[in-house]
Parts: structure tokens; sequence; C-alpha cells
């Protein structure tokens, strides 16, 4: 019954430890802590630091950042929302006056103030066995050293020359020859090195209290940017209380909003009322059920994630076993949905992912993101931070949950997932890609528990990708049977030349044996790696 069996990787098998991320200098940097007797959390960190050198238009310390931490010290599964907020003079007016009826994609108004040291410094107090200064010392050596650019990094710098030419700070940090780096090009980052040797020393308080934050604001304001220092000051990253479904004998778990992991959840709530091991994988079939719950899922997200500090969201009663049942009786099996509304009538007053799993089994799904590539396009003078572009998914209309407001964390799409079963983590994954990062999630694990496959198979198995204009691409390898059983149920095919399926890691682990299961995206230049 299903097809896809082979994979270009096999998995990586190991017992002590083990790190999965979309770049092999930022993994061997992890696998070291773990060697030196660090644990999953100091290894995570130590990663995402290197992936801020390594793969510098994805993520980085400009950025903002999110986890799920399942820590042995209280046998229990954590979450931090490490997302920046707007300025305290942040007005919905001053754009309308401008005449922007969104806020711009790129530039000084895309910005938000950082919120990834912050969660940094908070997971390694709480969990962590490392200082900041030991788990930096990867990233500094590769910002000092130089490391050599790998091929699709290398690709993904050569797409953004343009915007990187936008500002002179910018031009100079990431095109220092007057272009982007070739693949073996050694790349050197030596602003961003002294930065990390200033976190290193003084910590969070050094990025948003001491001279680093002082260089943050006065380009922010000299390029016509309305930040204050105490925006900077004033902010922590934040632990919060996980949400989860269940799915069979399964629990899924995602970090609250304002990120958009609450998609997932309504994805597989929708899905669980079908017999989904009855269809052929990657059938019309089962393809057109997994779009219409994406449908309704996404009218649900557009409409109630956002920061809850500012207004109450109906968490509870969407993702009730009442409320995916009405959701489930909203799809028609034969016909794809077109103008999809919320479910619930409700007023109110490019990411990098890693998995990492310590011998402890101390598990921390991590992402790390500046949003688009290369964020803003903005580089801090004298700093080599690049600084986020998600202050660009506020909404500007006044009545929106989501609406820009001072000091609030905009709708975030980067999305931590970890799967529990008998109140222990079995599978630590997530999807690079935007708005394809629920999607993803839902058929890597989809074909983890429905269909057999194992977390490499799962990962490489073709993926179909619905976009908001109601498109639906569907990634090669998808059948031909497929194509034209969904264009016969109304679907609107785009041509999947260029599309971006999504960049997964994962981390599955069996208690049983003990034993840990990696498995990584070929789509990417990462690898999993265990010892």
């Amino acid at each position: 019954m299903f097809e896809f069996r082979g994979s270009h990787r096999s998995m990586i098998v190991a017992k002590n430890g083990m790190v999965a991320s979309s770049q092999p200098l930022a993994v061997q940097a992890g696998i070291d802590i773990l060697k030196k007797g660090g644990n999953a959390i100091d290894a995570a960190i130590a990663v995402a630091a290197t992936l801020n050198v390594v793969e510098p238009m994805s993520t980085g310390i400009g950025g903002d950042a999110f986890a799920l931490i399942f820590s042995q010290k209280d046998d229990k599964l954590h979450a931090i929302n490490a997302s920046g907020w707007s300025s305290e003079n942040a007005s919905i007016d001053f754009f309308k006056e401008q005449g922007f009826e969104k806020i711009p994609l790129f530039g000084i108004h895309s910005i938000s103030v950082p919120g990834a040291v912050s969660g940094y410094e908070k997971c390694l107090q709480e969990f962590g066995t490392m200082s900041l200064k030991e788990v930096l010392k990867p990233a500094i050596y590769y910002a000092e050293k130089g490391f050599p650019v790998s091929e699709l990094i290398s690709f993904s710098w050569h797409r953004a020359e343009e915007k990187l030419r936008s500002h002179p700070a910018t031009a100079k940090t990431y095109l220092p020859l007057g272009h982007a780096p070739n693949i073996g090009d050694i790349h050197y980052s030596k602003d961003l090195a002294k930065t990390f040797k200033l976190i290193a020393k003084g910590g969070a308080e050094e990025f948003y209290k001491g001279t680093i934050a002082k260089k943050i604001v006065k380009f922010l304001n000299d390029n016509g940017g309305n930040f204050t220092l105490d925006d900077f000051a004033a902010y922590e990253a934040e632990w919060v209380e996980p949400i989860s479904s269940k799915y069979k004998d399964y629990e899924v778990f995602q970090c609250p909003p304002n990120g958009q992991g609450i998609a997932t959840l309504l994805e597989l709530n929708i899905l669980k009322w079908f017999e989904l091991d009855s269809l052929q994988h990657n059938s019309a079939a089962y393809l057109h059920l997994l779009i219409e719950a994406k449908k309704l899922a996404w009218a649900d997200l557009r409409a109630f994630a956002a920061d809850p500090r500012f207004n109450p969201l109906p968490l509870a009663e969407l993702l009730s076993e009442e409320y995916s049942i009405k959701q489930q009786n909203r799809i028609d099996l034969n016909k794809a949905a077109t103008n999809v509304a919320p479910g619930l009538d409700w007023s109110s007053g490019d990411t990098v992912y890693l998995s990492v799993v310590d011998k402890e089994r101390n598990v921390v799904s991590f992402i790390n993101s500046l949003y688009y590539s290369f964020g803003s396009g903005l580089v801090a003078e004298g700093t080599g931070i690049c600084l986020q572009n998600r202050g660009n998914l506020f909404s500007l209309d006044k009545k929106h949950l989501n609406a820009l407001a001072p000091r609030k964390r905009p709708f975030h799409t980067i999305i931590p997932s970890m799967v529990m079963q008998n109140n222990l983590p079995i599978l630590n994954f997530g999807v690079m890609g935007g708005d394809m990062q629920p999607q993803g999630q839902m058929q890597v694990f989809l074909n983890l528990i429905e269909f057999g496959l194992n977390v490499q198979q799962a990962i490489e198995a073709p993926r179909v990708r619905h976009y908001d204009d109601n498109t639906v691409a569907l990634e090669q390898g998808i059948t031909a049977q497929t194509r034209v059983g969904l264009l016969l149920k109304g679907h609107k095919i785009r041509n999947d030349i260029g599309e971006f399926f999504g960049g997964a890691q994962a981390i599955a682990i069996d208690n049983e044996r003990d034993v840990l299961f990696g498995g990584s995206d070929p789509r990417r230049d990462g690898c999993a790696m265990g010892y």
C-alpha cells in the first residue's frame, strides 16, 4: 500500500547523545559540548550560536527563539518564549500617516527587539551546566578564524546579494569582497566575534543594557527608527506553559501563541478522526484531507495567534475534542474548500531548527530565526548583528488580536515540537520554512505514526505545501495520478520549480532500548550526529 521506502541517507543510531541541525559545523559544536560533559541544554545553545556564524541568513542573536525542554532535573517539560517586542513608541497611526497598508517586509520599520540572547541565558541558568562563556566558544572560534561556506548556504547568500547591499554596514559584514561567498570560500565575522566575547563576559545584561544595546539603539534611531534604550533594558524572555493535544496514544507538544505551533495541533486534531492508515500514502484522498485540515487550522491561526499578554485567547476551546469534531465535519471529501473562515466567532475588548538529546535524556527542541533571509537586511554598525524583520508580522488593523501596539510581541512562525508517550519524550523534531513549519510537522509526524516510516524516511518523503492564495505545490515524487486526483477535487496546482518544502531535523528516542535515532533533511546542508 505504501510506495516510498527508500531514503538518500541512513538513520544515525547512537546511545550517548545526539544533535541534529542544518549545518554540520554547528552539529559538531554541539557534539563536542556533550563529549565535554555538557548536557543537552548547553549543547543546544552552542549549536544555536554557531549557526549564527555558519548559517547567518537564517538565524542569530539579532532574532528570536523558542524552545521546549524536557529536564531530568524535575522530570517535566518546559517551554520558553524568547521572542522580542516592539518599541514603546510603536504606533499604527504612524504607519497609516506614512501611507502604509502593511508594515514593510524589510528595513528599519520591520525590526523588533531581539529576544534570543535572553532566551539563551535563561535556558542555561535554569537547566544548563555550563556558562555562556563556555558554550559560545565554538561560535567565537568560527567567527574569528573563519569557516568554509557550504553549498546551500552559499546559494541562499547569493540570492540575498541585492538585499545585503541595502546598507553599508550590512554590505561590509556579509559582502566583504563585493559579492556573496562561493562554495568553500572562507568567511570571517570579526565584529560578531567581538560581540559574542562581550556577551560571554557580561551575559544578557551586556546585550540589553550595556554597550551592545547602546550600539543597536543608536544604529536604529540614526536610520529612522524609534526605539529606546529601555525597550531593550526592560525585555526578558518568558517561561510559558506548553500546549498539547492527543493523537492516538501520543501527546504532541508545542509552545503556545504568539507562535503558530497551535496550527500543528489543530491540524492533527481534525485528522485524528479519519482512518488515515487505510489510505494510500500521498494519494489524492490522503493529501486532500491534509490540505483541507490545513485550511481550517490556518483560518483559526490567522484570527487567534497573538501575544496573550494583550488579549485572552480561546486556546482551551480551540484544542477541545468538541471543536475538533466540528472542524472535521466541515471537510468535504470530494471538493476543495475556498474562502475558509475561522471556526470560532471570537471578539476581544528562513529559520534554523536544532534537536539535542543527551545521555541523561534531557531533550531540547530549539528554534532560532531572523524570519526572512538576513532578516531586515540591516546589520547594526560595528556589532556584526543582523537584525530580524519580525515586526512585519504585526497587523495594522486596530481590531485584530495581532494589531501593533507598544511593547507587544508579534505573531511568530517558528515552532519547536516534541512528542511524548507514557510521559516520556519519543520524538524531538522541527521543520523550518515559514508557514511550511506546521504543514511539515504534520506530514513528518503522520509518516512516522500512520505509515511506519523510520525517522529518516519520514523526513525525506515527498511533501505537499498549501499557500495563502489557495494554490498547492506538490514535491517531485508525488505521482501524476495524485496530481490529477487533486485537480478533480478542485485544487489549484502550482509549478513546484523553486518551491521550498521545509527543512526537517529529528531525533527519535527508543526508551525501551535506550537508543537514539537521528534524521536530517537532504533539502538542507545539515546532518544528525551521535556518539
